[in-house]
């Protein structure tokens, strides 16, 4: 069995990339010196942190923070609170969220944070102290300026309140005064503080602009596309939701344990409600999970081999590998997890003819409101929701057309295309700056 790494995978990806730019430098020792530079992060703060149980007990979990390159902009990127959590992981998506926030064309560089902990064994008191602890820990790393954090997998806006709130409180203890801005150093945040109208949706929302563009450019109405989503979490809802409002068939969805589906399209509203009330998809109201496929039971895992328009890996990454890639009978995938495919399913979905829209464009509808949500704490004014919504589909049409546009002229997999606009984009930034 296949067993991804994804620190490897983004240095595979960095490679393939650096082999395209290449001609398009004047000076081959710099751009080589900046794609070395883009291997490693330029800091990682790896410390463990301890905090007080319920029964008095001590609790200590690993907790870390990459923070990739800040030649555009302040470093960007979620923290995610899982078992799974490493070093590797946290560094490897730093390094693609420089991808996203340079492929979408916003001020920001890439950084990934994250504690390997299983939220479900804390009391909302414990997860509350471990927020705590993390940005205590992250204090003299983190600003406006500086590093922004935002949410993840299994943190929310609840928990950037908190860890905004300790920030602010460790700031008075050194600075005896608010920082200016202080709000600016997490975003994520509930609407009371500092939040932005339309962040819960707007990861998802993203992926169905994408959406839309992708069929756009293969002549498909909406009525045509049918869609298949593993992951039902805050980003597959609302792509599934937002999608199926557009006219296009959500024909499957799955969380980790169950999966719902129905061949005529489900309601996903009713779906989540399900979900919130059982605990599983699997009571879904005319659910045929049991039957697809000549009798062949679904699962999360063989969802993603359903012969469906575009599939939607929406969960964690490296669900697609060289194992299974081959099984996908999906025309397209719009990957709103990040690194679920992995180099070598990469490959072979290429050679299937498989169009898959990478991660770094297809889900950064999240980190394009997260920078729409720190402009407005800059600038002590919030936007109404609808001025929201189109400034977003705006970055969403333009970052899918610029993409299009050089795989029109390159014939490369969407991935390399999306991957050489950004990567050049930092490292045309890195030179302007002097740094290589």
């Amino acid at each position: 069995m296949s067993i991804s790494n994804p620190q490897f995978e983004a240095h595979a990806q960095l490679d393939q990339v650096a082999e395209l730019l290449r001609d398009r430098f004047d000076d081959p020792v710099r751009f080589n010196r900046a794609i070395d530079r883009l291997k490693t992060p330029d800091n990682v703060i790896e410390q463990d942190i301890t905090i007080q149980a319920d029964d008095g007990r001590q609790i200590t979990v690993p907790a870390y923070r990459s923070q990739h390159n800040n030649s555009r902009g302040p470093y960007k990127g979620g923290v995610r609170f899982h078992p799974n959590v490493t070093r590797q992981e946290v560094v490897a998506l730093s390094t693609w969220m420089t991808w996203k926030t340079a492929v979408v064309d916003i001020p920001f560089g890439g950084a990934k944070g994250g504690v390997t902990v299983d939220v479900d064994r804390l009391s909302p008191a414990e997860l509350q102290r471990l927020a705590r602890a993390y940005a205590r820990l992250l204090c003299d790393y983190v600003g406006p300026w500086v590093d922004v954090p935002a949410p993840d997998v299994s943190t929310n806006a609840q928990i950037m309140a908190w860890m905004v709130d300790e920030y602010e409180q460790v700031m008075w203890e050194k600075l005896h005064t608010q920082p200016e801005n202080a709000l600016a150093s997490f975003t994520g945040k509930p609407l009371q503080l500092g939040g932005s109208s339309g962040r819960e949706e707007a990861t998802g929302l993203g992926g169905v602009y994408v959406l839309e563009n992708l069929a756009k450019v293969n002549h498909l109405e909406p009525s045509q596309v049918t869609l298949a989503i593993q992951g039902f979490g805050n980003v597959g809802y609302w792509f599934a939701k937002r999608a199926a409002e557009r006219g296009y068939k959500v024909v499957a969805v799955s969380d980790s344990r169950s999966v719902a589906y129905l061949e005529d399209g489900l309601d996903p509203d009713q779906a989540r409600q399900i979900k919130r009330d059982t605990g599983s998809l699997d009571q879904y109201l005319g659910n045929q999970a049991n039957q697809p496929n000549n009798g062949r039971g679904l699962t999360p895992q063989t969802l993603l081999e359903l012969p469906v328009t575009v599939l939607v890996p929406s969960a964690l990454e490296g669900v697609i590998t060289a194992d299974n890639a081959g099984r996908v009978r999906a025309q397209a995938v719009i990957e709103m997890a990040n690194g679920p495919v992995t180099t070598e399913a990469d490959q072979i979905l290429a050679a299937n003819n498989v169009t898959v829209v990478p991660d770094i464009l297809a889900n950064a509808g999240g980190v394009t409101v997260s920078y729409f949500e720190w402009a407005q704490n800059l600038q002590g004014y919030r936007w109404h929701h609808e001025d929201v919504i189109s400034r977003l589909k705006r970055v969403m049409d333009r970052a899918f057309d610029q993409v299009w546009q050089m795989h029109q002229t390159t014939h490369q997999p969407l991935r390399m295309d999306a991957y050489a606009l950004a990567v050049k984009r930092v490292v045309d930034t890195m030179m302007l700056r002097g740094k290589v």
